[in-house]
């Protein structure tokens, strides 16, 4: 029987940095498990290749939600990463942290510890962004490398004007003073290869001797014994075995998998869990609830000249650019086809940005196969914070069944609202003229999908899909129903946390990678009992309004 002081279950986005620093000073036996394998494939290192990586289906979870009464009755397909890095390394790989007012609710909430002047300073600690050395909202030396879009396609310049024109303030800097505006993305690339949580913090401990990772390791159950948690069973390369923990156990396997793994440990709503074949140990009723995403829409456009990544689709080209990527690391294959966008309200009196809108120099994958192969764009934009809730459920004691996903999209009036507030707000830049000069034609939605307010929410319907961010299904919370409290414990168990986007009471306003390692960095000092790096500036004040088109 194996034995370590830490067991980290899953590879992922917190999973790599949990296993570094709590590997880093070398006293502790730390084990890392992860039920997929390798990410060295260069399907999941070349930018540009992101959409084949978020399908690949041998390094993918290939998950899928139940029926969608918001969606028409579709079911959405919800890639997860099953490789080393998780979904950091099959995601965009824009970094985005979130607003100040994201983790100020999380404090007055009653969290201590996770306001915006807690939590920015390890962001900063994480971060290595050599182009603003001097910034009090960011760092320099971390381990995960930070460097902002070129963006040199003349649509992205095309796109930002037409935003500008339409009175949308400039913003150079989404993860600095504030988040509204226009502009160009961060995103975690270096020397033209991507950044995950694998490349930047598990693979420099790989040496370590006090440091075993275990790839092809499916965790079966949470080993319970007097009220702790005190091992794994586990099934490796087909074999089962048993692993014990001698300190403790934190699961970083995902707003999917960590919630089902709860509830086949016997940790959960006892009444879904006899349903589901389990046997109720602990009664944590909202493991698995309070499940959260951001749902998005793409407005897509025919253009009228040959500008845009349709270029790249011509087999010779596209070889050639990913030899030049994967070999140089240089040419338009080491770019996510995302480079610029922003956070918009659609209403002048909000306080913040309700939506996250994204321009795109070409049509997606989806569109090109289903025979509409042609020079075209896309302005894309979601929902930043929305009211629907769903949950994630066991159906049996087997772990390889996958659960029920029911994020329960636009079951919220409120939801319903801002996507389709958002549709005429996100048009209004497309049909500018500084990038409606480059329109052949409208594509989706046409005029008759714009004819009345319930037109609209018909067309949102039948288009809308996720936006790769599940969160929220292991509630942290200072009240008795949480799943986990500040510290991350999964309430009424010793030596057992959760340490991943599940344990988000409210989702972030924009991508989830980022402050998912944050809430690992964050973590790991709390189970090592080291004080929190220094706070670097006290950011209390809303900033001042810019004017619209400025810096």
């Amino acid at each position: 029987m194996h034995s370590f002081d830490f067991i980290v279950v899953g590879a992922g986005s917190a999973g790599c940095v949990l296993a570094n620093r709590l590997s880093e000073d070398g006293t502790h036996s730390v084990l890392l498990i992860e039920a997929g394998g390798s990410d060295r494939h260069p399907v999941f290192s070349i930018p540009l290749l992101a959409g084949a990586a978020y399908f690949w289906k041998s390094s993918n979870w290939n998950y899928a939600t139940t029926p969608q009464k918001g969606l028409d009755g579709r079911s959405v397909v919800w890639p997860r990463g099953k490789l080393l890095g998780g979904c950091s390394s099959i995601n965009g790989m824009m970094y985005m942290r979130g607003t100040r007012a994201d983790y100020d609710v999380w404090r007055q909430m009653g969290l201590a510890g996770w306001g915006y002047d807690d939590v920015l300073p390890y962001f900063i600690r994480a971060e290595n962004n050599p182009e603003r050395p001097d910034d009090p909202f960011h760092g320099v030396g971390g381990p995960l490398h930070v460097e902002k879009a070129k963006a040199a396609n003349p649509l992205y310049q095309a796109f930002l004007e037409a935003g500008y024109d339409e009175g949308f303030r400039r913003n150079d800097d989404f993860n600095g003073a504030r988040q509204e505006g226009l502009g160009r993305y961060d995103f975690n690339i270096a020397g033209g290869r991507r950044v995950s949580s694998a490349t930047a913090y598990l693979r420099p401990a790989e040496g370590r001797r006090n440091l075993t990772v275990w790839t092809k390791t499916m965790a079966r159950r949470v080993l319970l014994k007097d009220g702790r948690a005190v091992g794994l069973d586990v099934v490796r390369k087909g074999m089962p075995q048993t692993v014990t923990a001698k300190r403790e156990i934190v699961l970083s396997c995902g707003a999917i998998n960590s919630p089902a793994l709860l509830q086949l440990s016997g940790i959960g709503a006892p009444e879904m869990l006899k349903n589901a074949g389990v046997e109720p140990l602990f009664d944590v009723p909202e493991v698995g609830r309070n499940l959260q995403d951001h749902m998005g829409v793409y407005l897509k456009y025919a253009a009228n000249q040959p500008i845009t990544l349709y270029s790249l689709f011509r087999p010779d080209r596209a070889a050639a650019s990913l030899f030049r990527a994967y070999v140089f690391g240089s040419g338009p294959a080491t770019a996510v086809p995302l480079e610029a966008g922003g956070f918009l309200k659609t209403r002048p009196t909000l306080d913040e940005p309700d939506i996250h809108v994204t321009f795109v120099p070409g049509l997606n994958l989806e569109t090109t196969r289903a025979g509409q192969g042609r020079h075209g764009y896309i302005v894309s934009y979601y929902q930043l914070r929305p009211e629907s809730r769903g949950q994630v459920t066991i159906t049996s004691p087997d772990p390889s069944v996958a659960p029920l996903m029911d994020p329960a999209y636009l079951s919220a009036e409120h939801d319903r609202q801002v996507m389709r507030d958002g549709l005429k707000l996100v048009r209004r830049i497309a049909e500018n003229p500084r990038l409606s000069r480059y329109k052949a034609s409208a594509i989706s939605p046409v005029e008759a999908d714009l004819a009345s307010d319930d037109a609209i929410d018909a067309w949102v319907r039948q288009n809308g899909g996720t936006v790769f961010h599940p969160t929220g299904t292991c509630r942290m919370g200072a009240d008795g129903g949480a799943v986990v409290d500040a510290e991350l414990k999964v309430r009424g168990i010793a030596g057992l946390r959760v340490a991943d986007a599940s344990i988000m009471p409210a989702i972030v306003s924009g991508n989830t990678s980022a402050p998912t390692m944050m809430i690992a960095e964050k973590a790991a000092d709390m189970m090592l009992g080291r004080p929190a790096p220094a706070r670097q500036i006290e950011a209390t004040s809303s900033p001042a309004a810019a004017v619209p088109g400025q810096a």
